[in-house]
């Protein structure tokens, strides 16, 4: 596909539409209040789908009524097969309505999604991995990144460090009474780098992938409560009574979209410093070791009860 001598660089359009008559996307964006709010759920959502938040690049949005039509660029052939894994299971769709929902403050926001690139409709061949990473690496970025593409990622980031500062002073202001199960030479630092020890063996810290959301949401069952509750400690926006309101809403969901869901504000809240440690540490602390091994790959699934 791309030789060895040259980076593996690609390009795709996705095309938003929201299926609710009252919801216009463009319309949205075009809004100079609630641009950065869409901006914001985009970008969350493409991390959601790639693990990273530099995994896609946005170069532009263009607003075509009534889709909203987003120019992306993949730089690694890895990230795009993530992301592509991602649209076909249906969780780029699942993470975008729920950041939607929560950056616009909306009941709900019902969307229909289209992959292109070029004359190529990917959706036609989701099946066939390789031949969609083929079609997007002949399609090259034919732009920069746009200006006001740039200054919304500043903006962005902006308020991502303020308030990644915001919730380190009320983390040291609240501290937890009882401690987490990590050493406190590990416990003390939250980045990818970081070592952790469970069952006696040494496992590299990381932030949390849309592969471990997935399972945790699927395993966890009736315990996901239990969960946030442990989680909540150190994470203000699971604070009381954030998980009792999740469980009312995602009722008629049913027990995946509810653990889901509480995840979803874990990750979102916390950033980076939502790392795989401190959800292991949350499942030890309820006796969800079977849970803990099986996202730390220990495990096959099957071997769960």
């Amino acid at each position: 596909m791309a030789g060895s001598s040259s980076p593996w660089i690609g390009s795709a359009y996705l095309f938003l539409q929201s299926t609710c008559k009252t919801i216009a996307l463009p319309s949205l964006y075009e809004s100079s209040q609630k641009k950065p709010s869409v901006f914001k759920a985009l970008k969350l959502a493409l991390a959601d789908s790639t693990g990273s938040m530099n995994g896609v690049d946005m170069l532009k949005v263009h607003c075509s009524h009534p889709h909203l039509i987003v120019q992306l660029k993949f730089c690694k052939q890895g990230t795009c097969r993530r992301f592509l894994q991602s649209y076909r299971e249906g969780t780029l769709q699942k993470s975008l309505q729920s950041h939607l929902q929560l950056s616009l403050a909306l009941t709900t926001v019902p969307l229909e999604m289209e992959l292109k690139t070029g004359s190529e409709h990917l959706d036609n061949m989701l099946k066939d991995e390789d031949h969609c990473l083929e079609c997007i690496y002949r399609e090259k970025p034919d732009r920069l990144r746009d200006e006001e593409i740039t200054e919304l990622e500043e903006s962005f980031k902006s308020l991502t460090v303020h308030q990644s500062i915001n919730n380190n002073m009320v983390v040291k202001d609240c501290t937890p009474l009882s401690p987490p199960s990590l050493p406190p030479s590990q416990g003390s630092s939250l980045s990818p780098q970081v070592t952790f020890i469970f069952q006696g063996q040494e496992f590299v810290n990381r932030t949390l992938l849309p592969d471990d959301h997935q399972k945790f949401a699927k395993l966890v069952s009736k315990k996901w409560k239990q969960v946030g509750r442990s989680l909540q400690k150190s994470c203000r926006a699971l604070r009381d009574p954030v998980i009792d309101n999740l469980a009312l809403e995602y009722d008629r969901e049913g027990l995946y979209e509810q653990a889901y869901q509480m995840l979803l504000r874990f990750i979102q809240s916390e950033g980076k410093k939502a790392t795989i440690a401190r959800l292991i540490s949350a499942l030890e602390e309820n006796g969800l070791i079977s849970l803990a091994e099986e996202l730390l790959g220990l495990h096959s699934s099957e071997d769960l009860p």
